[in-house]
C-alpha cells in the first residue's frame, strides 16, 4: 500500500488539472499563434508561467486505484500488475483470462 500522503496528493493535482485545463489550454495556443503579435504571445507565456505547476497534466502520476502503487500501471485497467493478477486469479475482473499456449 502506498504512502496516504502521496496519493492525496496525486489526487489534489488531477483535480488541478481540471480546474485549469480549459484556461491553461487557451494560453498555450495563445503562446504558439503566429498570427499574434510577440508582445501578445510574451503576455500569454507569463500568464501561464502564474498559473500553479501542478495544474500541469504532466504531474500528474498514474497510481493503481486498488494500492496506490505508482509503478508497473495498466492504463486499461487503472491497477497495477500486482492488484490486476490478484484480482484476476480470484475471478473479479471479467473477460480477462490466463493466457495458455
Amino acid at each position: 500500500m502506498a504512502k496516504v500522503s502521496a496519493v492525496n496528493k496525486n489526487l489534489k493535482r488531477q483535480r488541478l488539472v481540471a480546474k485549469y485545463a480549459e484556461k491553461r489550454a487557451a494560453l498555450k495556443a495563445a503562446a504558439k499563434d503566429p498570427n499574434l503579435s510577440f508582445d501578445e504571445q510574451f503576455e500569454a507565456r507569463l500568464k501561464l508561467s502564474t498559473l500553479p505547476r501542478d495544474s500541469s497534466r504532466s504531474r500528474v502520476r498514474n497510481r493503481c486505484l486498488v494500492t496506490g502503487r505508482p509503478r508497473g500501471y495498466y492504463r486499461k485497467f487503472k491497477m497495477s500488475r500486482v492488484s490486476l493478477r490478484q484480482l484476476a486469479s480470484h475471478g473479479y475482473l471479467p473477460g480477462v483470462v490466463k493466457s495458455s499456449w
